[in-house]
């Protein structure tokens, strides 16, 4: 049988992660076994090890990858609206906070389809989710102080800094709950998203 070539290794290892981020997004690392995911990426179960030595380290992966991507969309956000600190925020909340981000946790981004995950899968995991984070909280960071320095505002690093942990903690969750009630109450689901875009658009 012949060998395949490192690039075919290298979209085999990326079908492996792309099904396991749409499994494990959707129900949870624990609900997605190494047997069904490799299923998903049409392989079979023992070439999993060919990738991965544990799937802890594909669960790393995972968070590695989904926040890298989140932040390049982020990254394309700001560059889209370079004019003003104040539109490129605006952008940032208004995309993260779509009925379509709520319905469609495995395209979605980690922060909210795999928090709980991370807190029970021990300091790697947190580790990696942290780094996510950090990611975000550096981009509002940003935003925040060049929108205080375009508008004449003082505002103190740390106040920055407190202030986009604040805001981004609060679109999680406003994703996290919206999610929890939207098959049974889709117009509640829809109205926690409004009253936190409407709240962080102040």
């Amino acid at each position: 049988m012949p060998r395949i070539t490192q690039a075919q290794k290298e979209r085999n290892r990326e079908q492996i992660v792309r099904a396991a981020s749409e499994g494990f997004k959707l129900h949870g690392v624990d609900g997605v076994g190494i047997k069904d995911l490799m299923q998903s990426a049409g392989m079979t179960n023992g070439g999993f090890y060919n990738h991965f030595a544990s799937k802890e380290d594909l669960v790393l992966e995972v968070y590695r990858q989904g926040f890298a991507d989140s932040l390049a969309a982020v990254s394309a956000i700001r560059a889209d609206h370079a004019d003003t600190a104040e539109s490129a925020l605006g952008a940032v909340v208004d995309t993260y906070l779509t009925a379509a981000h709520r319905d469609h946790p495995e395209t979605g981004c980690p922060s909210a389809a795999l928090p709980v995950d991370a807190g029970r899968h021990g300091a790697a995991a947190q580790g990696a989710y942290r780094d996510g984070l950090e990611g975000y909280f550096g981009n509002l960071t940003e935003l925040l102080t060049e929108h205080a320095r375009q508008t004449g505002t003082e505002l103190a690093a740390e106040d920055a800094r407190r202030q986009a942990v604040a805001v981004f903690t609060q679109m999680v969750g406003a994703i996290v709950v919206s999610r929890a009630v939207a098959g049974a109450d889709p117009t509640l689901a829809d109205e926690v998203l409004a009253a936190s875009a409407h709240q962080l658009g102040r």
